[in-house]
């Protein structure tokens, strides 16, 4: 989704670990933009104006413009980020230029609403399978999210990728038999005489065990006289 946001960026002459570390000393992080059938070109960008992006509800499907000081203005997406794994913090991330002109692949995330009648008629359970789809389209034509309606779902049915509504010249690219959601039966009914049934085989054996146990005993009290005859 195309955003009206604006993130300055200056160019890095310099490349390696040490020209990193002044960076974010200088209080930003390292980032390179590249597409577009054009040259990638290593940057220097505020962290807290990418944070800030990647984390609203549009996320990584977020297009907003960079405008690198002495050069290009372009519209840009988020494609990959590398995080400290001790303190959390943006260490750099790769910016890659949009053709609005030209159809992208984006992943969106899907919602699930209403109550199922196999939950509240049957009793069942409401499980969610996938929370997203891959779709292919404009630029400008990347929707949030999508939502799903469960609310007619009865045990054993469920709602898939090809039931999801889309817009305009937008096209699926996940499997069409996708599993969003689907209400199953509750087990515990199921496994509560199986656990009865299974106490009884070991009550069972408890008491089979005993006569084998006094058998036991018998022969070692018998043993010391069969012993004495044969000296006799």
């Amino acid at each position: 989704m195309r955003k009206d946001i604006t993130v300055t960026a200056e160019v890095r002459n310099s490349r390696g670990k040490n020209e990193a570390r002044r960076t974010r000393s200088a209080g930003q992080i390292p980032a390179v933009v590249y597409g577009a059938f054009q040259d990638p070109v290593s940057v220097a960008v505020d962290p807290r104006e990418i944070n800030k992006i990647i984390r609203s509800k549009t996320g990584f499907n977020t297009i907003f413009n960079l405008s690198i000081a002495g050069g290009e203005t372009t519209p840009v997406m988020v494609v990959d980020q590398q995080i400290d794994p001790i303190r959390g913090s943006l260490l750099h991330a790769d910016l890659k230029r949009i053709d609005l002109t030209k159809r992208i692949r984006v992943t969106v995330p899907v919602h699930t609403t209403g109550e199922p009648q196999g939950v509240k008629v049957q009793g069942g359970l409401l499980e969610i399978v996938t929370r997203s789809i891959e779709i292919d389209c404009l630029p400008d034509e990347i929707p949030e999210s999508y939502t799903v309606d469960v609310s007619t779902l009865m045990i054993g049915q469920s709602k898939r990728a090809s039931d999801v509504g889309l817009a305009g010249s937008i096209k699926l690219m996940s499997a069409p038999d996708t599993v969003i959601a689907h209400v199953v039966a509750l087990r515990a009914e199921e496994t509560a005489p199986a656990a009865e049934g299974a106490a009884a085989p070991e009550a069972g054996g408890a008491a089979a065990a005993e006569p084998e146990v006094i058998k036991k005993g018998k022969k070692e009290e018998e043993a010391p006289a069969e012993d004495k005859g044969k000296k006799k």
